[in-house]
């Protein structure tokens, strides 16, 4: 049989990709190992191998679609294979093995008589056009459990495909929609349960554009960074209790170290000629700084699960990165046991690629925390949303100059407010605010993190 190539999962959160582009045509000789296509998730581009030798044939993944994750978009005949076009339908299906055996691409298959429902090839579930009835596995089971019809389930997901949260919505709408339990008497009107206030609606897009004048707009599709960043934020600010911690801090002691040190930064040989080995930034700092103080206070490096508390043995700090359409937060790893010089290097690296979106999925999941610095956009402070799993993010303004009052007497100083973000379920009030003052301390006496 030929070998079927799929959209691979390549992101923990990815349910949909996009092929950006295809570096082999139909028919053409491939070698295990060549790189086939480029994927385009929500957060990065990655090339993606062939997974065998032979002839490309049936090419039905089409360039910047959404396609579900484990769809085929092509397959790889080896020589001795014969060759055999498929109808376009098969986008739409999946050649995977079934509890039957195997299962041959759809023109080595009979058509249903005339008149009649297609068979799904990977179920055998009826269906009356080929998106009718598209469900996750998952989606599947749960219905299947809740004694519910998927095609009477309305799905929210890639194509109409029903998902779990379709699932959970439609079996919470029929619990509230069962008939009450007789019981052996009438209760009084004072014993009556009050039912609950129907829970509030997002306006639907219809609702939106009914506001502006027709004409007056132009409609830009969403692209898969920006589902996705929509659906996490709105996971956060639902599911984590967030409280906020604000204080200030004097940066003119980091501001005379970070010029020394940059100013003594030895030079290397590039193809620009000499230049600085390192240039620190006060977003270098800032990291390093956050790290030392997560491992100072260490209850405070922290990732909140149902069923334990995780305590993290290490630093690692995201930093959110803008890119067009959206954000990353790639991750500078153990940042608590790097040199400054390190994290400025690593940071522009990761920067650039991000940017590019070439970020590999380990460079940008994970972490333990996370800073996100709009100080060079000129923000005075603003709260960040948590980026889970981690517990805190700090969020950094500007260094400005101000007016300060020591010891009675008022002078002028570089101050920069920082917001702490956490939530509440792993850091208490007093945790945070242990932890940023540990992040106070070391900001204004950056010699400690040289030693």
């Amino acid at each position: 049989m030929p070998t079927e190539v799929i959209l691979p999962k390549v992101d923990m959160d990815m349910a949909t990709g996009q092929i950006s582009r295809w570096f082999a045509e139909e028919g053409a000789k491939v070698k295990k190992g060549d790189v086939l296509f480029e994927i385009e998730t929500d957060k990065a581009a990655m090339e993606i191998d062939a997974p065998a030798s032979g002839t490309l044939r049936n090419v039905t993944g089409k360039e910047r679609v959404d396609i579900p994750v484990g769809e085929p978009v092509a397959w790889i005949y080896a020589d001795d294979e014969v060759y055999a076009p498929i109808s376009p339908l098969v986008g739409e299906m999946s050649t995977k093995s079934t509890e039957g055996g195997a299962v041959p691409p759809t023109s080595q298959r009979e058509a249903p008589p005339s008149g009649l429902p297609a068979i799904s090839p990977t179920r055998g579930e009826i269906s009356q056009s080929p998106t009718a009835g598209r469900a996750t596995p998952l989606a599947r089971r749960l219905a299947r459990e809740a004694g519910l019809s998927i095609a009477g389930i309305t799905g929210s997901g890639p194509r109409g495909r029903v998902t779990r949260a379709d699932v959970e919505a439609a079996v919470s709408a029929k619990g509230s929609a069962a008939p009450a339990q007789p019981t052996a008497g009438i209760a009084s009107p004072a014993q009556a349960e009050v039912p609950p206030a129907p829970a509030a609606k997002p306006m639907s897009d219809d609702q939106v554009l009914k506001l502006f004048a027709e004409g007056s707009y132009e409609l830009v599709p969403h692209d898969n960074m920006r589902k996705t960043i929509a659906r996490r934020l709105v996971e956060a600010k639902s599911t984590i209790p967030h409280f906020y911690l604000t204080l200030d801090c004097e940066l003119d002691a980091l501001l005379a170290l970070r010029t020394q040190l940059n100013a003594a930064a030895p030079v290397k040989k590039t193809d620009k000629g000499e230049v600085p080995a390192y240039k620190l930034s006060v977003n270098d700092m800032v990291i390093k700084a956050m790290a030392m103080a997560l491992m100072a206070v260490p209850d405070a490096n922290a990732s909140w699960t149902d069923s334990a508390m995780v305590k993290h043995r290490h630093a690692d700090v995201g930093v959110a990165v803008s890119i067009p359409g959206g954000l990353i937060t790639p991750i500078i790893r153990h940042a608590d046991e790097k040199t400054l010089s390190t994290i400025s290097n690593e940071m522009k690296d990761l920067a650039s690629r991000a940017r590019s979106r070439k970020l590999k999925p380990e460079e940008y999941q994970g972490g333990t925390t996370a800073v996100s610095n709009l100080g060079m956009f000129g923000i005075k402070d603003f709260a960040a949303v948590i980026n889970p799993p981690h517990a805190t993010i700090l969020a950094v303004g500007a260094g400005e100059e101000r007016a300060v009052v020591k010891k009675g007497e008022i002078r002028i100083a570089t101050v920069m407010s920082v917001t702490l973000s956490t939530d509440h379920r792993a850091v208490d009030g007093a945790l945070g605010a242990e932890l940023l003052g540990a992040f106070k301390r070391l900001i204004e006496n950056p010699m400690g993190m040289l030693v």
